[in-house]
């Protein structure tokens, strides 16, 4: 393990970590298998749950009771609904379809699907009004990735004090999903757009006709008509039966409930692609179509209102990474608010826009702390400190933060957002 700046406090090799954690096993196996021997009758000491039959199952499978408190939360603060995911409970890549973020601006149509049909019209040779039936003979393809709202973490891109929040509400607008669906070259091969069509114009089923204006070529290339996630037809929330799908871009690119794609010549300056989902620079430009996420990690364990449960000890420091250019090359942790650095442990598969893991063995020795991480993706780019990011952006902007996410450990053990 490399530091790449000297540190006075450098960290146990993980071999040692792991040998210090089987010592530690070994203790209390020992302990267990030096107990005496009761006299009461055999079984009589076994928890309830081993002496009687369990409940049935169900046909939708749930999770466990105890996990109740694992749940999405909601905010209405922007005007309108977005829910998050609990990214400080998530251990893998994968987010479940019932925790993945959502954001509604004009809440969940209830579509039939046996109803709902697909336009590509405009400047088209061919156009086409797809159903559900037509659009199952299709060839699909699955892909593994992220999807992150333009304005994740926007908590700490505009408030002028670090929010004592859990890592769920500070960025948990991003989620990963395993998507199936059919590729858009196909469809448009079927359309045969013309030349003169350089835009398309995706449009959403809902109450506010959400649309965005978005490149053909790169729709071409990278973009799918998502009709599964995670093995599953999509969820309501998820833009049941259908939804744009184009990995790294802004997750309102990404449009739900599609139900038609108009090329077109010029792009059509929808409301939100005008305003909400428009860049301004410190310099007062507007930066518009800034469609891809940029490169970005939290460390989710320890992360905001998590508490160590000892005073000192061994601890893996594990988080996720992700950018919209895509896949991760490496990511630093520093312990001591960014003065040094060390490479993480990145833990396969690292895919190509999607989460990928990294760890870290950390032995805490009971003094302040703050833990940070930044990631680098494959083309070079690298997580920017705060000060960076907002001397890059016009006070009020928070699209597109993706600035280095700092914890502050108390000699308690309380962990807490900072600004560092």
């Amino acid at each position: 393990m490399t530091h790449t700046e000297s540190s006075s406090q450098p960290m146990p090799p993980r071999r040692k970590f792991m040998r210090h954690a089987l010592a530690l096993a070994g203790s209390a196996q020992a302990a267990t298998l030096a107990t005496p021997a009761h006299s009461a009758p055999i079984g009589s000491a076994l928890p309830a749950h081993q002496r009687n039959p369990g409940g049935t199952d169900t046909s939708y499978g749930q999770p466990a009771t105890a996990e109740a408190a694992v749940v999405r939360t909601e905010s209405k603060e922007a005007g309108f609904s977005v829910w998050r995911t609990p990214l400080q409970h998530q251990r893998g890549i994968i987010t479940p379809g019932g925790l993945h973020f959502a954001v509604h601006h004009n809440g969940i149509p209830d579509i039939d699907p046996a109803r709902h049909q697909l336009m590509l019209h405009g400047l088209v040779d061919r156009p086409l009004r797809l159903d559900w039936e037509r659009l199952q003979r299709y060839p699909m393809v699955s892909k593994v990735h992220f999807l992150e709202c333009a304005g994740n973490s926007a908590a700490n891109a505009l408030s002028p004090f670090a929010m004592d929040l859990p890592l769920g509400q500070l960025a948990g607008e991003v989620s990963c999903s395993e998507w199936t669906g059919i590729p858009l070259s196909l469809l448009m091969d079927e359309a045969r757009p013309q030349p003169s069509a350089q835009w398309v114009i995706a449009e959403g089923a809902d109450a506010g006709s959400h649309a965005r204006s978005l490149p053909l070529q790169a729709l071409r290339q990278h973009g799918m008509l998502a009709l599964y996630q995670n093995g599953e037809r999509l969820r309501p929330s998820q833009g049941y039966p259908m939804r744009l799908f184009v990995p790294g871009w802004e997750g309102n690119a990404n449009v739900k409930w599609l139900h038609r794609l108009e090329f077109s010549d010029i792009p059509a300056h929808t409301k939100d692609e005008s305003g909400l989902y428009t860049q301004v620079l410190s310099d007062g430009r507007i930066q518009r179509f800034a469609l891809t996420m940029e490169v970005k990690s939290v460390i989710t364990r320890p992360s905001g209102q998590q508490t160590l449960p000892s005073p000192r000890g061994h601890y893996e420091i594990e988080g996720l990474a992700w950018s919209g250019r895509g896949r991760i090359a490496h990511v630093e942790v520093s312990v001591d608010g960014g003065r040094s650095w060390t490479a993480a442990i990145l833990h396969g598969p690292v895919l190509d826009r999607s989460f990928t893991r990294f760890t870290l063995p950390w032995q805490w020795q009971g003094q302040k702390a703050v833990l940070m991480s930044r990631a680098t993706d494959e083309q070079g780019h690298t997580q920017p400190t705060r000060s960076t990011w907002k001397g890059r952006y016009a006070a009020h902007s928070f699209n597109h933060y993706n600035a280095i996410q700092a914890w502050a450990v108390d000699r308690d053990g309380r962990v807490e957002n900072c600004y560092a």
